[in-house]
Order: C-alpha cells, then structure tokens, then sequence
C-alpha cells in the first residue's frame, strides 16, 4: 500500500519546479534588467554603470541559485521530461549557459583594469548577458507551453528555426521587457540622485509596451493553447498589477511599484505553468506523444526522498536569501561601491601601507 498517493507526489513536484522558476523570474529577472540599464542608464559614464552593477553585485549569484536548483528539480522528479527538452532545446540552452558563463567573468574582471576600453568591454559583455537570457528565456517558455512535435520516442522534431514562431518571440520580447522593467524598478530602490530619477522615467517608459506586450502574449495563450479555464485568474492578476505600476511610478510610490511588477510576474508565472497542467510539454503534431506529469515522472520513492530534501533545505535557502537582501539593502551612491578594487588601487594602497610601516626604519637611520 502507497504511504502517499504517487499522484499527489507529482503534482507536487510539478508545483515546486513552478515555484522554483517563479523565484528565478522575481530574483534573477531584475539582475538581467539592471544589467540592460548599464546601456540604458550608464550615458557612457564609467562611474555610473559601475554604480548601476554594483546594485547587484553581491546578490547575482545566489540568485542563480534557483534555476539550479530548477533544473536539478525536472531532472530528478522528471527525468523523461528533462531528456525530451534537451532533444530539441538543445543549442538554445547551451547558447543560455554560455551567457551565464560569460556573465560570470563580466562580474569577476570589470574592475580589474583602469583602461577605458576593457571597461566599456565588460560593460557590453553585461548587456548581452542581461538581454539574451532574458530574450532566450522567454522563447522557451513559450515554445514549452504551447507545445512542439514530439515523434513515439519522446525525441522533438521542431528544428531550432522553428522555435522561432510568431508566439514563440512575442514570448521572447515579452520577459525582456517584464525584465527591464522589473531591473529599472529595482534601480529606483537602490539608487540615489540623478540615476534614481533617471530610472523612475525610464520605468514610465517601459511600462507602455510591457502592458500592450503581456496582454497580447497571455490572452493569446490563455485563448489558445492554455488547458484550464483557471488562469483567467492569475491572467488578470497580472494585468492589474502591471496597471499598478503605471499609477505607482507616476505618483513615486517605488516600493509599492517594485512590489506591483513582482506581482505581475508571479501571475504570469501562475498562468503560464497552470495553464500547462496536466502536461509538461505538449505534442503539436501528435496528442498521443505528449508528455504528461503523471508519464514523465520518477518513481514514487524518488519524490518522496526529495520532498524530504526540500522540507529540510529550503528554509535554510530561503533564510540566506532574506539575510543577504537585508544585510545589502541601503542605496548605493557613486561612493559605495560593493565591487572590488581595481589592480591600480590595489597596487597603491599596498605601496602606501608598506611606505607607512617602513618609515620608522627610516628615521631611525637618519
């Protein structure tokens, strides 16, 4: 006898990979908006791109941390679904990991060197690395939840052109510019002066082709391809939350409006992975080839363990997180700047610290 019905297992599992990639979208959505604003914001001063990277400099990576864990997720809970996706998402994802990679060194090594031009190098390298994952990211979501042609061995035929559909870049265009926005709101919290000014109007700019683009990509899922009638809800969550913005900006209410755009993206996320249920990857060519939740997933004893693994780390997970946003929550001038120091500082600070600590010597011998 079952001690927990395999079918609650799955679905579970099917609503912590959906919370998993929610918390990816509300953490990492705003570091690729931030670093899309070095170019937006930065107005070629050297100073205040750094000012605008700093804002995310000791965060980035841990919240890289979900979508780790994410992948992880669909690999252990649904193997046949992870196997299948990588079939046909193949080189869009290894394109995604080596933004990631490059991102990496574009953090580690900006302020490396005091030339203008490896500077405004690393600067560039920030801006792909903010714009095409975000780009990349909502193709896929798209192409997953309205499905793709999937042959009897669970293998996608759907070429990687094909991936490129009119839904599939409206996907696309929709999370960089839910991203953006999402990044210029948080800018309005972290920023002082100038650069928190120039980020509430770029906000009030962004939010126009946000709403007309976010409507038009769930109303057409939600019309033709999600598979509950549920989703009108968080569907309509998300439109009122994105109106949100609009007024809260114009009235300078930053907290609230950054609050607002998490909340938009939480109703897409609901809306998108809602309306996917009970399907992780539907099959345009044959319904007979889809993937469902209860088809690819684990074993019962895999998902038990691994519930058992999340109700045990992710409060210590969740703990950090909290921790680290509180600890690093004070705005940031062009004077506080969290990076680390270029190799010329460096370099003279040492030599002034060993001239302090030789002078002694010095008069002693003269």
């Amino acid at each position: 006898m079952d001690i927990i019905d395999p079918t609650l297992l799955q679905t579970l599992w099917f609503a912590l990979i959906a919370f998993f990639f929610l918390g990816y979208f509300l953490l990492e959505g705003f570091d690729f908006g931030v670093e899309m604003n070095v170019l937006a914001l930065g107005k070629g001063d050297t100073e205040r791109r750094g000012t605008i990277i700093s804002t995310i400099a000791p965060i980035w990576d841990g919240n890289q941390v979900w979508v780790i864990v994410a992948g992880a997720s669909i690999f252990a809970a649904f193997p046949e679904w992870y196997a299948t996706l990588f079939s046909g998402f193949y080189l869009a994802l290894l394109l995604l990991l080596v933004m990631l990679i490059v991102r990496v060194c574009a953090f580690k090594y900006r302020a490396k060197h005091d030339s203008p031009t490896w500077t405004r190098t690393w600067d560039w390298v920030h801006i792909l690395s903010g714009f095409l994952p975000a780009l990349l990211w909502g193709v896929a979501f798209a192409n997953i939840v309205k499905g793709v042609a999937i042959d009897g061995n669970s293998w996608v035929t759907t070429s990687l052109l094909g991936l490129l559909n009119p839904f599939g870049l409206l996907g696309g265009v929709v999370f960089v510019l839910l991203f953006w926005l999402h990044g210029t709101l948080y800018l309005t919290l972290r920023t002082d002066g100038e650069l928190r000014a120039d980020a509430n109007r770029l906000a009030g700019i962004l939010i126009i082709p946000t709403i007309v683009g976010g409507a038009a990509f769930l109303i057409w899922y939600q019309l033709a391809y999600s598979h509950s009638a549920l989703t009108w809800l968080p569907l309509l969550l998300a439109a009122v939350a994105l109106v949100a913005v609009l007024l809260l900006n114009r009235m300078r209410k930053e907290g609230l409006a950054f609050i607002a755009s998490c909340t938009a993206i939480a109703g897409a996320a609901l809306t998108l992975f809602g309306g996917l249920f009970p399907y992780v990857l539907p099959a345009t060519n044959d319904a007979a080839n889809s993937l469902t939740v209860a088809g690819a997933s684990s074993s019962e004893h895999t998902l038990l363990v691994m519930t058992i693994a999340v109700v045990v780390f992710m409060p210590i997970v969740l703990a950090y997180q909290i921790w680290t946003y509180r600890v690093f929550r004070h705005r940031i001038t062009g004077e506080d700047d969290p990076q680390p120091p270029s190799l010329t500082e460096r370099a003279r600070d040492a030599y002034r610290e060993a001239f302090d600590q030789d002078a002694p010597r010095r008069r002693a011998e003269s």
